[in-house]
């Protein structure tokens, strides 16, 4: 039986006054359900301050960040692994499998830093993702399913739909999403971007959609992961007619 149900979530809501923007007229326009949350970002604040507004507490997550500006937590800051000169500059390996005990506790405590300043903000998430997904990476993967089970709430799984996942990567990504579910609430099964709906996928379960909204040259809202000629909100209407997009809160 086909599961008529879709999320679509807007990454980096946060990061910047132009992103939030975008992203509230996404929702404006019904082309996204959620969106995740960037706590160590500038426009912080701001992001909280408009899902007050427009009532969106309960499709806001977290958008765990380990790549991308100042850590929120000291230890991070000095951590060669993650940091340089105080800012964030992955340097994890792909093919590390483990983190020593020290480091998996600093990646624990900036986590739960980052969720803190959510929830002090008036924000409990929803759910949790990763800035440039950097969860799928199997030492912060397991730290974010554990911390996730520990608060009841979903993580996004790897993107497992799309033509360009070759054998080994997939293999990969079903041994991370298998772990992700062991140790998380209820979670979507199939995770793809709205360029893979633009190459004629579609699916048959209950699937989250990964955007990044974005201005096209033509004035109108597109996405990252689509051509300047594809606007996101016809893409979805052309690809997903009747699905109904819900949150992340409402599959508990």
């Amino acid at each position: 039986m086909t599961d008529s149900r879709v999320i679509v979530n807007a990454d980096d809501l946060g990061l910047d006054s132009e992103t939030n923007g975008l992203i509230w007229e996404a929702f404006a326009l019904g082309c996204v359900s959620s969106a995740t949350l960037m706590a160590n970002m500038p426009a912080f604040e701001e992001a909280c301050a408009g899902i007050a507004e427009r009532g969106l507490h309960g499709a806001a997550g977290l958008h765990f960040n380990l790549t991308y500006g100042e850590p929120l937590t000291d230890g991070l800051r000095r951590h060669p692994l993650f940091c340089r000169d105080g800012q964030f500059d992955l340097n994890l390996p792909p093919w590390r499998l483990r983190l020593d005990s020290a480091s998996r506790q600093l990646v624990a405590a900036e986590l739960q830093a980052q969720w803190d300043r959510c929830v002090r903000h008036g924000v409990v998430p929803s759910h949790i993702d990763s800035h440039q997904h950097v969860h799928n990476r199997l030492p912060v993967g397991s730290l974010v399913a554990v911390f996730a089970g520990q608060n009841r709430v979903p993580v996004r799984l790897a993107r497992n739909l799309g033509r360009n996942i070759g054998p080994l990567k997939r293999a990969y990504k079903g041994l991370l999403n298998a772990h992700l579910r062991r140790h998380c609430t209820a979670t979507v099964r199939q995770v793809c971007t709205p360029r893979d709906l633009l190459h004629g996928l579609r699916p048959g379960a209950l699937v989250e959609i990964v955007a990044h909204p974005r201005r096209l040259p033509d004035g109108r809202l597109g996405d990252d992961y689509l051509p300047d000629d594809q606007s996101l909100q016809a893409v979805l209407q052309r690809c997903l007619p009747g699905y109904r997009k819900i949150s992340y809160s409402e599959l508990r």
